[in-house]
């Protein structure tokens, strides 16, 4: 979920920055991943329905700690998966976590700065890209590159965080009511997590959208982690906003996160919720051989004639005897994509 070192928002979950503190990160992604599984099955089985047949290679473009990476591997079986990130630390939190899960004859982690080059990985027939392009200098470039390295007919899959997690009711008890709103929206005005409707760069970079589809998540009642979670990810908020939120609101934030609080979120009773934005695009089949797009005003006649497939290709056949028809004004010779 991670990428590029020296660009000013990497290595966020949901857009708070951490850049100075990469092993708290580490423990964040891999506490949403713990907290959000069941999201991760709900797409991982969603992306199943777009692939016609098992992948062989599945890269995961901004690995992260990997949560995506060993969903991925768990959910095609017989996939090599091979996780592409800037962050040694994380990478090695991966392999660590693909050794406990047996998983790691299977996995390739491959440390890369996508701002400089697309890295040598070989072939593939899907890729992954969960709340990773959006930190990217040139994500039209990026896309590009997945597009020139994916197998034709193979599948890409981008995932965005929609909105922030949400832990807290509307009246915690303490201050006043509404405190995560105020939070949230004073994050989105400093354009935390912002990030484009990837659908016309995806198709500028040639692809063919299939589907776009958002995820809801729930969870109630939440895991036992879902207060360290809840605690992780408003610790950063507190950090982010100090100064920007009002001081009353601050120090309510301050008694949910101490410990020794009888208000202290780790002491609650939590409702996780939030929600992820997929776009699944595919990149389009080579031109058969020998097929020739119709002219949009050839005639039915014609086109009965000449043999037109229900998605309006026109496939030429050797003429049988002198007098047989050749396609003529109207149409031209098909093109490889």
């Amino acid at each position: 979920m991670t990428q590029h070192a020296s660009h000013p928002r990497r290595h966020d979950l949901g857009g708070v920055r951490a850049q100075d503190d990469e092993a708290g990160l580490a423990d964040m992604l891999d506490l949403d991943a713990e907290v959000l599984g069941s999201y991760l099955d709900e797409v991982t089985e969603w992306i199943g329905q777009h692939v016609p047949d098992v992948p062989r290679t599945v890269v995961d473009v901004g690995a992260g700690t990997g949560t995506g990476s060993l969903a991925l591997a768990r959910r095609f079986s017989t996939a090599e998966v091979v996780a592409i990130d800037t962050s040694a630390l994380l990478l090695d939190r991966l392999r660590a976590a693909a050794r406990e899960q047996g998983l790691a004859e299977r996995l390739r982690v491959v440390q890369a700065d996508l701002d400089v080059a697309w890295p040598e990985v070989g072939a593939f027939d899907v890729a992954w890209a969960a709340s990773s392009l959006h930190h990217v200098a040139d994500p039209d470039r990026v896309l590009g590159d997945i597009h020139a390295a994916l197998d034709p007919g193979g599948l890409l899959v981008v995932v965005e965080v929609d909105v922030f997690p949400r832990f807290l009711p509307h009246d915690v008890g303490l201050g006043r009511p509404g405190l995560e709103a105020r939070c949230h929206e004073a994050l989105a005005q400093a354009n935390w997590n912002s990030h484009p409707d990837w659908q016309p760069h995806l198709a500028r970079a040639g692809f063919d959208i299939a589907e776009q589809h958002t995820f809801s998540i729930e969870v109630s009642p939440a895991s036992p982690s879902a207060g360290r979670y809840a605690h992780a990810f408003l610790h950063r908020v507190r950090a982010a906003l100090d100064g920007v939120l009002a001081a009353d609101d601050l120090t309510t934030l301050d008694h949910l996160l101490a410990d020794d609080s009888s208000d202290a979120l780790l002491r609650r009773d939590l409702m996780v919720r939030g929600s992820r934005t997929a776009w699944a695009a595919r990149r389009p089949e080579p031109a058969v051989a020998g097929s020739l797009p119709l002219h949009h005003d050839a005639s039915s006649r014609g086109a009965d004639a000449l043999g037109v497939h229900p998605q309006g290709t026109v496939v030429w056949q050797q003429p049988t005897s002198p007098g047989q028809a050749r396609p003529q004004d109207g149409l031209e010779e098909g093109r490889s994509s």
